[in-house]
C-alpha cells in the first residue's frame, strides 16, 4: 500500500515507487542539476504540506535549489575547511534536526571536485547515509551520470535505499528506478515518462533504446580495473579520433590502430576482416568497447549484426530511422574461457579436441558449467548492465567465434536463453547468471560437439561470446512480444509459381516472438512471403490459406515470469485494434457465427498479414534490406528480424537481430525426365514443396517408413521406429546417395505428426521426403529459416513433400511395399519393426538398372523412376505414362 504521508509531492511518483518507507535516501542520478530540480520542488512542499521538517543542505557551486522563502532550515557547510569539519557540522545539524526529517542535499559530484576523490565522496556517503536511515528520515540526493568512478558510484547505489536514474529526451522527463528497497512491482523498474501528474511505464522497445542510448553512456569497468594492454588501446583509439579532429595528421597510425582493434574485438577470419575494413570505422570498434564485459573477441552472431547496421546505413542514411536503436552488450570471449578455468573445467575442454573420444565425459563436463560461480568483479559488471536495462525482457543468445560465419553457421547447435526480467534486482541477476551458464554449458553438449567434428571444427578456437539484446517488442497487457518476426534470405530457395524471382528473396513471417520462425513449430504454420510477389501463397485456395494459418503465438508472460505459447485469439484480444489489423484479416465465417450466437467478444479473425505486406513499405524495404546486405557480403544472406508499429501510426521500425552468410545453393537448370517413364517404373512423383539445389541422381537405398502401419501404432514403437530410423542411416554399410521417406514431420517432438528423429540420426540420407498422410489438417510446414532447415542446406540435403491424394503426386507401392526389405540384413535384432520399416537397396532388386532421381526446384517438381533394362524389372513390363500424370 502506498504510504500518503511520505511523498515524493508527486501522486504518480509515488504510485511507481509504491510509496516512501521512513529511512528511505534517494539517490538521483541526472545528466544535469536542472534534470534534479522539477524533483525537488513538489518534494519539498509535500515535506512543509504534512508538517515535516524540511533541510536544506549547501555546498555545492550550482545554483541554490531553495531560497530562504522556501520554508526550509538551510546550512550552508563549510567544504573548503577540511573533510572532518564538513562531516562534523552537519552530522550535528541532523541530530539537532531530529527523527522524521525530509533532507534536500545539493548534487553530490561536487564533491569529489572539491576532494578531488570518488573514493572519499563513498566515504561521506557511507557515513551519512546509514546515519539518516536509523532517524527515519527522507533523504534526497543528486549525482552527476557519467563523472564518477564504480569507486563512488558502486558504494552509493549500495547503501542507499532508492536509486533511481533520470533521463531527458525530445523535452520528456523519464524515470528509471535501478534500486527500490522492500517493494516491488511488475513494471517498478521499467522507463517512466512524465505525462502531467502521472509517470506512465515505457513499454516499447523501440522507444527505451532510443531514449537510453541518446544518454551518455560509460565503459562497464570492474571496480578494481586497472589501465592494461586492452584498455590502453581504446584510450589511445579516443585521443586519436579527438586530435584527428583537431586536424592533426595521423591517419597512418589511426590504421595501424584500426587493424589491431579488429583483430582484438571483431574477428581473425580473413573474410570477415575484409568486410568489416570496408564496412566498420574506428568509432564504431569504440562504441562497442563501450558496452563490453571483459575482453576478446564479440563472436560471430554479434559481428553479423553490427556488420548489417554498418553497411545498411552507410548505403543510406533512411536506415538510421528506420531500424530500432540497437543498445545490445557484449560479452567478450575471454570471459568464458576465464570461467572454464576458475571452475575447474579447463582439461575436460581440452579432451573434447579428441575427434575418437569427444563425448567421453561430455555430460559431466555441461553439469559441471552448471554449478560453476562467477568472480565478483564479473558479477558487479552483470549487475550494471541489468540496472541499465531495468525491468525490459533480455535474451541472451550464444556468438562462438565460428558462428554465423561463412560456411559454419552452427543453426540451433548453441543455447539462447530469454530472461523475461521480473522480480527483485537479486533475482534478475541470479536469472541472468543462469542464462550464462546454460549457454556455456551447451559447447558441451552432444549436438554440438557432434556438429564440430562432423565439420571438421574440434580442434579450431571456438570459444563462447555472449551478445545481450533488448528483446524487441512492446507490453500488451501482461504478455511482452513483437507484432512481427521471422527469417529473411536474399536468395529464395523455394519457388512454388512461374512469376516467382528467386533473387529477389523472401521471408518467413509469424506474430509474437521469431521463435516460431527459428523453432520449427509442431501443428502450426508460418506465412511465407515471396518478396516479388507477396500476394502469391502457397496455397492457392483461400480456405487452405485460412487452414495453414498460424494459430499459436510464443509471447513473454511477465508475471508468469516466462516464455508461454498461446492461441492468437488469446493474445489478439490484448492488442491495440489498430495494431491488429496490419496482421490478421476478419473470417468471416467464424464472424457470422458468433454474430448468430450473440458472441461480440469473439475474436474473428485469422493471422494473414495482408495489410503489412500490401498497405505498408514492408515488402519493399525488406526487399532492399536483403538486396543491400547480398551486394555488401557478395553473398546470399540469412536475417532474423522485428517489424513494430508505434502507437496507431502506419510508421514501423524493423530491428535487425542477426544476419550471416546464406549456405543455400542456387536451384540450378537440369535435364527433363523423359516424356514418358512406364508406371512400374515410377517409384514417386511429387509436387509442391521441395526446397533445395536441383539435382539429377542416382538414389542408392530407400528408407521407407510406412504411413499405414506407422499411424496405427502406439507411442512407444513410433519412438523405436526414429531410434530404428537412426540407426539405419548410420550403419557402416550405409551406401552415398539414400533417400528417406516417411509420414508426417521428421523432427517432430510429436510422434503423432511425424517420426521424431533427431537431426543428428538422419544427417546422412541424401533426401528428405515428409508424405502427407498422418492427419488431414496437417500439411508439411515450409521450414525456411528453421535451425532444422539449416542444417539440411549446410549438408545439401534436398527436402520435398509429397501429397498423395492430389494431382502430378503418387507413390508406388509396388516398389516401396514389395520389393524385398533388407532390414534385418542390416540390423537383426529389428525384425519386430520390419513391417514398419523397410530398406531397399536398388542395386540387389535390379541390378541392371539404377533408380534415378530427377528434382527442378524452379519448378516444384520431383520424379523418381528406374531406367536402364526394362526387362530387369520384377514386377514387369507396365503400361507407359506420362510424367506429371497420375498412374
Amino acid at each position: 500500500m502506498v504510504n500518503i504521508t511520505l511523498s515524493t509531492g508527486l501522486p504518480g511518483l509515488d504510485r511507481v515507487l509504491r510509496g516512501l518507507i521512513p529511512g528511505d535516501n534517494i539517490v538521483w542520478q541526472v545528466d544535469s542539476i536542472e534534470d534534479y530540480v522539477p524533483f525537488v520542488r513538489p518534494y519539498c512542499d509535500a515535506a512543509l504540506r504534512t508538517g515535516h521538517t524540511l533541510v536544506y543542505f549547501r555546498f555545492a557551486r550550482h545554483a541554490p535549489l531553495l531560497g530562504p522563502e522556501s520554508g526550509a532550515r538551510i546550512h550552508a557547510l563549510p567544504i573548503h575547511e577540511g573533510y572532518e569539519r564538513f562531516l562534523s557540522e552537519l552530522h550535528q545539524a541532523i541530530e539537532q534536526a531530529g527523527r522524521g526529517a525530509y533532507y534536500v542535499f545539493d548534487c553530490l559530484s561536487d564533491l569529489a571536485d572539491y576532494w578531488h576523490s570518488d573514493q572519499m565522496l563513498a566515504n561521506f556517503f557511507l557515513l551519512t547515509c546509514p546515519y539518516l536511515y536509523d532517524l527515519e528520515t527522507i533523504a534526497y540526493f543528486a549525482l552527476i551520470r557519467d563523472a564518477h568512478s564504480t569507486h563512488a558510484t558502486t558504494p552509493i547505489a549500495e547503501t542507499t535505499q532508492l536509486f533511481l536514474d533520470v533521463y531527458r529526451h525530445k523535452g520528456t522527463v523519464h524515470v528509471q528506478p535501478v534500486k527500490v528497497q522492500q517493494r516491488y512491482s511488475t513494471t517498478m523498474y521499467m522507463l517512466h515518462a512524465w505525462k502531467g501528474d502521472e509517470f506512465v511505464p515505457v513499454t516499447e522497445s523501440i522507444t527505451i533504446a532510443e531514449i537510453l542510448t541518446s544518454a551518455p553512456q560509460s565503459a562497464l569497468r570492474a571496480p578494481d580495473a586497472q589501465v592494461g594492454f586492452w584498455s590502453r588501446m581504446f584510450l589511445r583509439a579516443q585521443e586519436i579520433i579527438a586530435e584527428m579532429a583537431k586536424g592533426r595528421p595521423l591517419s597512418g597510425e589511426a590504421d595501424v590502430l584500426f587493424e589491431r582493434l579488429l583483430r582484438m574485438v571483431v574477428s581473425r577470419d580473413d573474410r570477415v576482416l575484409a568486410l568489416a575494413r570496408k564496412r566498420l570505422t574506428i568509432q564504431d570498434i569504440l562504441d562497442v568497447g563501450k558496452r563490453m564485459i571483459g575482453s576478446g573477441l564479440i563472436g560471430g552472431k554479434a559481428v553479423g549484426v553490427l556488420l548489417a547496421r554498418a553497411i545498411l546505413k552507410r548505403d543510406n542514411p533512411r536506415w538510421s530511422e528506420l531500424l530500432e536503436v540497437h543498445d545490445s552488450f557484449f560479452i567478450a570471449s575471454d570471459v568464458f574461457y576465464t570461467y572454464l578455468v576458475l571452475n575447474n573445467c579447463w582439461w575436460g575442454r581440452q579432451r573434447q579436441r579428441d575427434p575418437d573420444n569427444y563425448l567421453d565425459g561430455a555430460e559431466r563436463m555441461r553439469q559441471r558449467i552448471l554449478r560453476g560461480q562467477f568472480p565478483d568483479r564479473l558479477v558487479k559488471q552483470f549487475s550494471d548492465m541489468l540496472d541499465y536495462f531495468g525491468q525490459s525482457p533480455l535474451i541472451v543468445r550464444s556468438s562462438s567465434l565460428l558462428e554465423d560465419n561463412f560456411g559454419n553457421a552452427f543453426a540451433g547447435k548453441y543455447e539462447s536463453v530469454f530472461c523475461v526480467n521480473q522480480g527483485s534486482r537479486e533475482k534478475r541477476l541470479q536469472d541472468f547468471l543462469s542464462a550464462v551458464r546454460t549457454i556455456y554449458a551447451s559447447t558441451s553438449s552432444e549436438k554440438a560437439l557432434a556438429y564440430r567434428a562432423r565439420r571438421g571444427l574440434l580442434d579450431r578456437d571456438e570459444q563462447m561470446a555472449l551478445l545481450v539484446q533488448r528483446v524487441s517488442g512492446a507490453l500488451y497487457g501482461n504478455l511482452f512480444y513483437p507484432q512481427a518476426a521471422g527469417v529473411g534470405f536474399s536468395f529464395n530457395p523455394y519457388v512454388w509459381n512461374e512469376n516467382i524471382d528467386p533473387e529477389a528473396g523472401v521471408l518467413r513471417l509469424v506474430y509474437g516472438l521469431g521463435t516460431r520462425a527459428v523453432d520449427r513449430a509442431d501443428d502450426d504454420y508460418t506465412r511465407v512471403v515471396a518478396l516479388n510477389a507477396p500476394e502469391r501463397r502457397p496455397e492457392t485456395e483461400a480456405e487452405k490459406a485460412r487452414q495453414y494459418a498460424q494459430r499459436k503465438v510464443d509471447v513473454l508472460d511477465l508475471e508468469a515470469n516466462q516464455l508461454v505459447t498461446m492461441d492468437f485469439e488469446e493474445v489478439g484480444r490484448q492488442d491495440p485494434p489498430a495494431s491488429i489489423d496490419m496482421f490478421a484479416s476478419i473470417d468471416e465465417r467464424q464472424a457470422e457465427f458468433a454474430r448468430e450466437r450473440g458472441r461480440r467478444e469473439a475474436l474473428t479473425r485469422y493471422l494473414t498479414f495482408e495489410n503489412l505486406l500490401s498497405k505498408t513499405d514492408f515488402v519493399k524495404d525488406m526487399r532492399e534490406m536483403l538486396s543491400v546486405l547480398q551486394d555488401a557480403y557478395d553473398y546470399p544472406v540469412d536475417i532474423e528480424f522485428t517489424a513494430n508499429f508505434l502507437e496507431a501510426d502506419n510508421e514501423y521500425k524493423i530491428n535487425l537481430l542477426q544476419c550471416r552468410p546464406l549456405q543455400v545453393r542456387g536451384g540450378g537448370v537440369i535435364t527433363e525426365p523423359p516424356a514418358k517413364i512406364l508406371a512400374d517404373d515410377l517409384a514417386l512423383e511429387a509436387s509442391g514443396a521441395v526446397i533445395g539445389q536441383s539435382r539429377v541422381a542416382t538414389i542408392d537405398r530407400i528408407v521407407y517408413v510406412v504411413p499405414s502401419v506407422y499411424g496405427q501404432m502406439p507411442l512407444n514403437e513410433r519412438y523405436a521406429v526414429a531410434r530404428l530410423i537412426g540407426r539405419v542411416s548410420h550403419h557402416e554399410n550405409r551406401p552415398e546417395t539414400v533417400m528417406l521417406l516417411g509420414p508426417g514431420r521428421w523432427g517432430t517432438t510429436t510422434p503423432s505428426l511425424g517420426v521424431p528423429v533427431s537431426f543428428a540420426e538422419i544427417n546422412t540420407v541424401s533426401v528428405l521426403c515428409e508424405i502427407v498422410a498422418m492427419r488431414d489438417d496437417l500439411v508439411p510446414d515450409v521450414s525456411l529459416g528453421t535451425h532444422f532447415f539449416s542444417e539440411m542446406v549446410e549438408l545439401d540435403i534436398l527436402y520435398m513433400a509429397l501429397f498423395p491424394s492430389e494431382e502430378g503426386n503418387s507413390l508406388n507401392p509396388k516398389i516401396l511395399e514389395d520389393l524385398p526389405n533388407k532390414l534385418t540384413d542390416l540390423l537383426p535384432d529389428a525384425e519386430n519393426l520390419a513391417h514398419a520399416v523397410r530398406v531397399i537397396d536398388v542395386a540387389d532388386v535390379r541390378p541392371n538398372t539404377r533408380l534415378t532421381l530427377n528434382a527442378d526446384a524452379l519448378k516444384q517438381r520431383v520424379v523418381c523412376y528406374f531406367e536402364g533394362d526394362a526387362d530387369s524389372t520384377p514386377t514387369g513390363k507396365g503400361k507407359a505414362k506420362s510424367k506429371g500424370k497420375s498412374a
